[in-house]
């Protein structure tokens, strides 16, 4: 059966589904998105995705093509036309069609499409084996905080990692991680201490990294956050990433340095438990 996409207020095969060539999120990547998990057939994190995707729409000085009511809904049919019990939601807003210009245009009407991908987030299997990470340079632009569609320097920033044979990138800039290309950083001192690049314009302002700051918080676990070293890292007892899509993964080697004994290390586990027993109590 094929997928069930939402398209400017349609819901159709995703073969059929259709965006004018003069969106200006295809000319000039203007537009914003947000991924929302689904356990159990039930959304993940949903109202700070849209706290988060309200932010990112203001500060490019879009609208919102639809009520926060009207999203819930769209992801809730979604989730039903396409039998979605684990997986995520995409949404994609962009500024909409009009004639080539790098000057905004007036008066477009928001495109906005959505649509499904099953995966297994809870038994996924690089959780068992944790990741293996690659520094590159930070090549992107300067409001990261922003969750734009322009996804091109990350995209060669994990391309340039897996032909060094690893699974993902952490970015660095003036001597510092910033963040993975698509999650966020964190390392575990020999201490015990958590540490994560502290909130600002340099990295995205992750709805999972909140809700685990909280949970490590809860479980007494140290947490610093600022921005920590290449050298740091290299020198960590363990280390992990978060993300909508991938919850809390293990990470057990950095810059071709293995980390603790090479297995994902304790507090990384307890978290990622920590993580799915509580996303799965809260999700609606």
């Amino acid at each position: 059966m094929s997928r069930i996409v939402y398209v400017n207020g349609e819901f159709v095969p995703e073969e059929d589904a259709k965006i004018s060539v003069f969106d200006r999120g295809f000319l000039f990547a203007d537009g914003v998105y947000e991924v929302t998990s689904v356990l159990d057939g039930k959304l993940v994190d949903f109202p700070g995705h849209m706290t988060r995707l309200g932010r990112s729409l203001s500060e490019l000085q879009m609208d919102a093509p639809v009520s926060q009511e009207e999203m819930e809904a769209i992801h809730r049919r979604l989730i039903a036309d396409n039998d979605l019990v684990e997986g995520m939601i995409y949404l994609q807003v962009t500024r909409g069609a009009a004639d080539r210009d790098f000057a905004f245009p007036k008066d477009t009407k928001p495109s906005l499409v959505l649509f499904t991908q099953a995966r297994d987030l809870v038994n996924a299997p690089a959780a068992a084996t944790g990741l293996k990470i690659a520094f590159v340079d930070d090549i992107r632009w300067g409001r990261r905080d922003i969750k734009t569609v322009q996804l091109l320097a990350p995209s060669l920033c994990k391309m340039a990692a897996k032909a060094l044979g690893c699974d993902d990138a952490w970015m660095v800039e003036d001597g510092h991680i910033t963040e993975g290309t698509s999650n966020n950083a964190y390392i575990v001192t020999k201490d015990g201490a958590i540490v994560t690049r502290n909130l600002s314009n340099s990295i995205l302002h992750g709805i999972t990294r909140a809700a685990v700051l909280q949970l490590a918080a809860e479980a007494q676990i140290r947490v610093e956050e600022r921005a920590f070293t290449p050298d740091e890292a290299r020198d960590a007892q363990e280390a992990f990433v978060t993300a909508a899509s991938s919850f809390v993964m293990p990470v057990v080697e950095v810059d071709g340095v293995t980390l603790g004994n090479g297995k994902p290390g304790p507090i990384a586990k307890r978290l990622r438990e920590l993580y799915v027993a509580k996303a799965r109590a809260a999700a609606i």
